[in-house]
């Protein structure tokens, strides 16, 4: 917002002060033809010209520094609107000059001097216009050298103007190496040019057509300020000449070689502008199939690039991409060609025993081409075919095509090859991408899973006055879905689950975070365990999908009955302990795991059994990553051995005994990191 008022009060200023130069040089110059003595000094009017042309100055320059997003076209385009203004309001009055009953007026020196100082300010703000927009192209991608150059070129400019403010003796030689060095200067800036090379042929056109309307401009009004100049100082010496003023000369000099100069250089340019932006596109091209790795991009985005790429690259029609997943699948990706008509033309290709891979070591487009126009009612005549490589092994074939006869060359040959290399490299890369993006993204769903896993396992067992319990659970890597969990249902009454659920990772668990709400809700009711079991299987039959199911079993200690009831669903057989007849033994009871059987017939798959038990009986349950886990040899820790475990240790308590069962499992197996989840609930009646 500063910036933008300083730039009014500098339009402000240049408009007073050339208002201000106006009236005050017809003043001085009517009375020194009148023979008068000057009521103002006679070196005001310079003194204001200099002020207006520094006004002038800075008004554009901080115009256009405001602007900083403004691209070359769009400069040249300022140079040439307000080359426009002024040359149209210069020739509105030159046309006055022509009209009838002017004649008297246009003899008036009064009315020649003021047409003068009008031309004179037009010039300048076209020239202040030019100049500024000249300095943003000199000094793009500036060195140091360049920058203390141009401001030497600004430094003398402003010595120029200090040394026409001062009325000194005649001293044409200072005059003279003044005005020299500037040129020269401006000379030698007028030949940095780089933003040419930044131009396209579109551009560049534009640019040509800018630049030589404002040489047009720059010889107007050179012309008619020449000519106004001589009118109008052909009997008196004026008090503004713009051809004694070294700063406007320069300037006028200046802009006009440096417009000529971009004018040559372009023109110069634009045979090659066409090579120049294939090559840039071919550069661009590659970094988009670079880039088509990203994680946000599948392998399909790579071949569609390709395809679009290697098409605008050539030049060609169309093009298509068989892609090979196995010996049996194949891809077809096609670009501006239906997959119907592409198919036509391979087994078109297929029947001439053409491999549709070009030969690398020599040029074949003449043979395929041949092949190509003995195909009816095709509309291309030319093909090339490459093949792409991942890993060395062939993957896919891509083919360019054109509607007209041998309308690829060697060069593009080469240009397409590379692209199909690259694009090998890049599908390359994509696919180990996308492998350590599953296996971050598979981490980190264990990770979760065995979050959800820990936090919906109870950190406190139910313990009662009737029997201790002491629990361990582990996951394996892949988090799968144990879990137990005990309720105190009433005073005498205790309900306790053991339950495995099928399937890996944020699936089991989820299903066992469904099993966990299933367990409470229902045995608070002290529902019995058939029951359970049945309204448990119609709960999971509507959330479990096809082929997955929950193994459970459901015990109800009755402590008052000092008996226990339960139900099997597919799970592992319960390992019970009796105290009384100091034997171990399995009690293998029927029943099918909830999800199996999804109907109202499951209850004939449900058995309720029931036992008494008596102090120092253990029950030990457990999920078949114990018995399942396997030593070195590959030989399975078994139910045989979980008894003998047992045995070994039936006199300590419920904690005792559950670590010593997990020790005994680490010593078989010789490691902790079973490749299962195994959990084990230890039960010790008092």
């Amino acid at each position: 917002m500063r910036l933008k008022a300083l730039t009014r009060l500098l339009f402000l200023i240049a408009g007073i002060t050339w208002v201000a130069l106006l009236f005050v040089d017809l003043s001085v110059v009517f009375s020194v033809r009148s023979n008068l003595e000057p009521d103002l000094p006679t070196w005001l009017p310079g003194v204001l010209f200099n002020i207006f042309l520094v006004s002038l100055y800075y008004f554009y320059k901080f115009r256009i520094d405001r602007d900083e997003q403004l691209n070359f076209v769009d400069l040249l385009w300022r140079v040439f609107a307000t080359g426009l203004v002024v040359t149209v309001i210069s020739l509105l009055f030159r046309l006055i000059d022509y009209l009838p009953g002017t004649s008297k007026l246009t003899n008036l020196f009064i009315y020649v001097e003021a047409n003068y100082i009008i031309s004179l300010g037009l010039i300048s703000g076209f020239l202040m216009a030019s100049y500024t927009v000249w300095k943003r192209l000199i000094l793009y991608q500036k060195s140091k050298w360049l920058l203390r150059l141009w401001n030497f070129f600004e430094t003398g400019l402003m010595v120029a103007l200090v040394y026409n403010s001062l009325e000194l003796p005649d001293a044409d030689w200072v005059y003279n190496v003044l005005l020299g060095v500037l040129i020269v200067t401006g000379l030698i800036l007028s030949a940095n040019m780089k933003w040419v090379a930044y131009l396209n042929f579109r551009q560049k056109w534009t640019s040509l057509l800018l630049l030589l309307l404002a040489i047009f401009y720059v010889m107007y009004l050179f012309y008619t300020a020449n000519s106004q100049a001589i009118t109008a100082f052909g009997e008196a010496r004026g008090f503004v000449d713009h051809r004694s003023h070294i700063f406007f000369q320069s300037l006028f000099i200046f802009v006009a070689v440096y417009s000529i100069f971009s004018f040559l250089v372009i023109l110069f340019n634009l045979p090659t502008t066409s090579v120049f932006e294939q090559k840039l596109e071919e550069v661009v091209n590659f970094q988009r199939i670079s880039q088509s790795i990203q994680t946000e991009q599948s392998e399909e985005s790579v071949y569609n690039i390709l395809l679009e790429t290697s098409v605008s690259t050539v030049f060609a029609d169309a093009a298509w991409l068989e892609i090979k997943n196995n010996d049996h699948d194949h891809r077809l990706f096609t670009y501006h060609i239906s997959e119907k008509e592409a198919n036509e033309i391979i087994v078109h290709l297929r029947k001439e025993h053409v491999t549709g891979v070009l030969d690398q070591s020599q040029d074949k487009t003449k043979n395929l081409s041949k092949h190509l126009g003995s195909l009816r009612g095709s509309r291309f005549r030319s093909i090339l075919a490459f093949p792409i490589y991942v890993k060395g092994e062939n993957i896919g074939t891509l083919a360019l095509l054109k509607e007209l006869a041998d309308g690829f060359n060697r060069e593009m040959t080469k240009i397409v090859s590379t692209f199909a290399n690259q694009a090998g490299i890049s599908i390359e890369n994509f696919r180990l991408l996308e492998e350590a993006l599953q296996s971050e993204r598979y981490k980190e769903e264990l990770k979760i899973a065995k979050t959800v896993q820990k936090s919906l396992l109870p950190q406190v067992l139910d313990q009662h006055d009737d029997f201790e319990l002491a629990a361990f659970s582990e996951s394996a890597d892949e988090v799968g879905g144990d879990y137990y969990d005990t309720l105190r249902t009433s005073d005498t009454q205790s309900a306790l689950i053991v339950a495995d659920v099928s399937g890996k990772g944020t699936t089991a668990a989820f299903h066992m975070s469904q099993m966990k709400g299933i367990f409470h809700s229902l045995a608070q009711n002290c529902i019995k365990p058939e029951e359970f079991m049945i309204r448990s299987n119609q709960a999971l039959a509507n959330c479990l999908e096809r082929g997955s199911f929950i193994s459970a079993t459901f015990f109800i200690i009755n402590t008052e009955e000092k008996k226990v009831n339960y139900s099997r669903a597919g799970h592992c057989p319960v390992l019970y302990y009796s105290a009384s007849r100091n034997t171990a033994e399995y009690l293998k009871d029927k029943g099918v795991a909830l999800g199996m059987v999804r109907h109202k017939g499951y209850e004939k798959f449900i058995e309720a059994h029931a036992f008494g038990y008596q102090p120092n009986d253990i029950m030990v349950l457990y999920t078949d990553g114990i018995t399942e886990a396997k030593n070195a040899k590959g030989d399975e820790y078994g139910y045989d051995r979980l008894l003998e475990t047992l045995l070994e240790v039936k006199d300590r308590s419920a904690r005792e005994i559950q670590e010593h069962l997990i020790n005994r499992l680490y010593e078989f197996t010789g490691t902790e990191n079973i490749n299962d989840d195994y959990t084990t609930m230890i039960v010790k009646f008092r």
